[in-house]
C-alpha cells in the first residue's frame, strides 16, 4: 500500500498562539465603543487561553487531565467565535474581512479540539 504525504503540516500550538495574537491585533484597530471595549476584553481572554490551555493539555499528566485540557481549549474556541461574532466592526472592508476570518479560525479550533475529545475518549 502506498502511503500519500499528508502535504500540510499543523502546529495546534503555533496555530492557536497565531489565533490570539490576530485577535489582539484585531481588538486595537476597533471603534472605540463601550460595546467592542468591553466584548475586546472577553475575546481576548478567551483567545489566549485556546492555546494555553492546549500547553498545558500537552504537558497533562493523565488522559484525564489531558481530555479535560481539550475540552476547555474547546470551550474557548466556541467562546471566542460568540465574543467575536458580537463585536461591531462598522463599514471597514478590511475589518469585516478579519473578522469574518477569525470567526472562520475559532470555528475550525473549537471542530480541531472536538475531534481530538472523541479520539481520545
Amino acid at each position: 500500500m502506498t502511503e500519500v504525504p499528508n502535504k500540510k503540516t499543523y502546529d495546534l500550538e503555533k496555530r492557536t498562539y497565531e489565533f490570539a495574537r490576530r485577535v489582539r491585533e484585531f481588538v486595537q484597530k476597533l471603534p472605540k465603543t463601550m460595546a467592542n471595549s468591553e466584548d475586546g476584553k472577553q475575546l481576548v481572554r478567551s483567545s489566549g487561553s485556546v492555546g494555553a490551555n492546549y500547553i498545558e493539555a500537552n504537558e497533562a499528566l493523565s488522559k484525564k487531565d489531558f481530555c479535560m485540557r481539550i475540552k476547555i481549549c474547546r470551550k474557548e474556541s466556541k467562546e471566542s467565535y460568540y465574543w467575536i461574532s458580537l463585536i461591531e466592526v462598522g463599514t471597514d472592508q478590511e475589518r469585516r474581512s478579519e473578522k469574518e476570518d477569525l470567526v472562520r479560525e475559532a470555528t475550525e479550533l473549537t471542530k480541531i479540539f472536538g475531534s481530538i475529545v472523541v479520539k481520545s475518549a
